[in-house]
């Protein structure tokens, strides 16, 4: 057979196959074949408390709420005689159910399903994508791709990623093969002996030196030998590498946000992949919607465009449902009187009580005790009784002067803000529209309790010296040392004279004396309306009802964190969303039986294969609560139980 005939063969295969997948895409689109989206009828999907443990024996003897015994089977209803008869029974292969309970664990949920693909949508020749959608409240989300490449199809590929493999080779990276290295070597040869005479040298000879040797730059040579059409057809092939790849790659190879490719090899049967996909769940989510929609290639070229898929619905049950939202309160004793305290830094020339705010950082300060005065002369709960001003001095000079300077220094501070008071309440009077009559005398004015100041002194603040010196990092540990040992003297006139000596006194004269001489307030109130010292209240206990909140917004360890200390029905619930059913037990079993804690229980129980307790506590809350004879189709666990010995089943 000649070339010629071979190429006519080949021709006509190609045309035959072409034909046969254009009439496959035909009767794909004719009878709009779809995948189907399927529940699968068992599944381990990382939740191992739904998956019961397996007993032997076929019934259990419980105890209803009013104390008689019940014989439960695991049975099912014979059609002729209606009774309900033991039997095994059979799992089928496939469940056509639209929708399914999932259980929430740790804050999240497994959606599991299939994706079920008809042997027709199989080709060798094509690749069927497909495109999962996930609906979560009114957010529709994408899911990862499923694709199904078939073998000629996945060749095709791979022949576009070689074609573009062999242009890429084409590029040339050494710059070298453009020269003509053979004539280059002539010329030096000819025209520069004496660097010919050094081609074995490797010694360096920079281009200037070359030009000043040769009388041409050694860039000018090599360029009169390259080949400029080479350079120009390779730096045109590097800017043209993103078009090759899509002239020769048609369809690239996908890798992200993909779930399965696989490669058909064959077009015999159903391709069934099952996916499971992770949700964090939200506040409000009750169910999640799946649906599938997605197109069947034949290289770049769509074929078929797969039509939309009926939805699968995931009911979602959560235990944050059984929360217990009550406000829990918690007893107070409230006092009448109020102390406020607050400190200064204040700054006085040697010697001298005055206040002077230009010294240092004193404005600062007096600013913010005038602040803190304001805020609390127009407090609305409590009234400003007194105020006492405490002056502190360092240990310079005698502790007689320095007894009488702070005695005088807390005077002044309290005359200075007295008058700064005085200020305050003649601007509050004014605009409450309170004048002074002809006389001075003030009219309509407000009656307004005195305010005491009280001056104490602490003459030398020893006290806080001690504390500076221990945290200070500058200071060496013989130096501390040295100091305790000083502090050992009681007279402190003849201890500050003996620790001048010391070579740690400039620091702490300089540095840690100043800290010493603060002037410290104590603001006394009174709550107004309140005539007895102390009265008993409640307040509402905001941390418990942050962890009943974080129970409602899903975050379970955070709610175990601040439920904890309680050990109550919400502690529990806590315990139970994390899985951590010993300690949710431990605590049920402690409480009133409420169909509430009693489905907890059976729930507790059915994790830990209790079958007979869970069975038991669970007909004692739908005894109690009609209710949850629904809700237990919610929970899997509870389900499974229901579904095994025919719990719900009508008398």
């Amino acid at each position: 057979m000649d070339r010629t005939s071979l190429m006519l063969l080949l021709l006509a295969g190609m045309l035959a196959a072409s034909c046969g997948t254009a009439r496959k895409a035909d009767r794909l689109q004719e009878s709009q074949l779809t995948a189907a989206l399927a529940m699968p009828e068992s599944w381990q999907t990382g939740f191992q408390e739904i998956e019961l443990p397996h007993f032997a024996e076929d019934s259990l003897v419980v105890h209803d709420f009013m104390g008689r015994e019940v014989i439960i089977m695991n049975a099912v209803r014979d059609e002729a005689s209606g009774e309900m008869v033991a039997n095994e029974t059979l799992k089928a292969a496939r469940v056509t159910a639209r929708f399914r309970n999932v259980a929430e664990r740790h804050g999240k949920i497994d959606l599991a399903f299939q994706v079920i693909v008809p042997a027709a949508m199989q080709d060798s020749r094509w690749q069927v994508r497909f495109h999962p959608r996930m609906n979560v409240l009114d957010e529709e989300v994408a899911l990862d791709d499923i694709l199904i490449t078939g073998k000629d199809f996945r060749k095709t590929q791979l022949r576009g990623y070689q074609q573009y493999e062999r242009f890429l080779r084409s590029i040339v990276t050494d710059t070298t093969r453009f020269i003509d290295m053979h004539q280059l070597e002539i010329w030096i040869k000819r025209n520069l002996p004496r660097l010919y005479a050094l081609r074995r040298d490797s010694t360096e000879v920079s281009d200037a030196q070359f030009a000043s040797i040769f009388g041409v730059s050694e860039r000018q040579a090599v360029d009169y030998y390259t080949y400029g059409w080479l350079v120009r057809r390779n730096e045109r092939r590097i800017r043209d590498k993103d078009k090759m790849f899509r002239r020769y790659v048609k369809v690239p190879v996908q890798t992200d946000h993909l779930r399965l490719d696989t490669l058909m090899v064959n077009e015999a049967g159903e391709f069934v992949y099952n996916y499971v996909q992770t949700l964090q769940t939200r506040p409000k989510l009750r169910k999640v919607d799946i649906r599938l929609a997605g197109e069947v290639c034949e290289q770049e070229k769509v074929v078929y465009t797969v039509p939309e898929s009926e939805p699968l619905t995931f009911y979602i049950s959560s235990l944050s449902a059984f929360v217990d939202g009550r406000e829990r309160y918690l007893d107070q004793i409230v006092s009448r009187r109020v102390d406020v305290q607050r400190e200064a830094r204040l700054l006085f020339e040697v010697g001298d009580d005055r206040v002077r705010e230009e010294l240092g950082e004193n404005l600062q300060e007096i600013l913010q005790i005038r602040a803190t005065l304001a805020s609390l002369l127009e407090n609305e709960s409590f009234d400003l009784d007194s105020i006492v001003v405490t002056a502190h001095a360092s240990p310079e000079g005698s502790w007689k002067a320095n007894d009488a300077l702070s005695q005088r220094r807390s005077e002044s501070v309290g005359r200075y803000f007295e008058r700064f008071m005085q200020q305050f309440a003649d601007s509050a009077d004014r605009a409450a529209g309170v004048f002074i009559n002809l006389d001075g005398s003030r009219a309509a004015a407000p009656v307004r309790p005195g305010i005491r100041f009280s001056s104490h002194a602490v003459p030398e603040n020893w006290d806080q010296l001690d504390r500076l010196v221990e945290a200070d990092s500058l200071l060496t540990l013989i130096q501390k040392a040295r100091y305790r040992e000083r502090r050992l003297e009681p007279d402190p006139d003849r201890r500050e004279e003996a620790m001048r000596a010391d070579d740690y006194y400039p620091y702490l004269r300089d540095f840690l004396y100043p800290r010493l001489r603060v002037v410290s307030f104590d603001f006394r109130l009174h709550r107004r309306d309140m005539a007895q010292d102390t009265i008993h209240t409640t307040v509402l206990d905001t941390s418990y009802m942050a962890g009943v909140q974080a129970i409602r917004d899903r975050d379970y360890q955070r709610a175990l964190t601040l439920l904890r200390p309680y050990a109550d029905f919400n502690t529990a619930i806590a315990y139970c969303c994390l899985d951590y059913n010993a300690s949710a037990r431990s605590i049920l079993e402690t409480l009133d039986r409420s169909a509430e804690v009693n489905y907890m229980l059976a729930l507790v129980y059915a994790r830990q294969g209790d079958e007979r307790s869970a069975v038991e506590c669970y007909l004692h809350a739908c005894s109690q609560n009609d209710r949850f004879v629904h809700r237990g189709n919610l929970d899997p666990e509870i389900s499974a139980l229901i579904r095994k010995y025919d719990l719900n089943h009508e008398s």
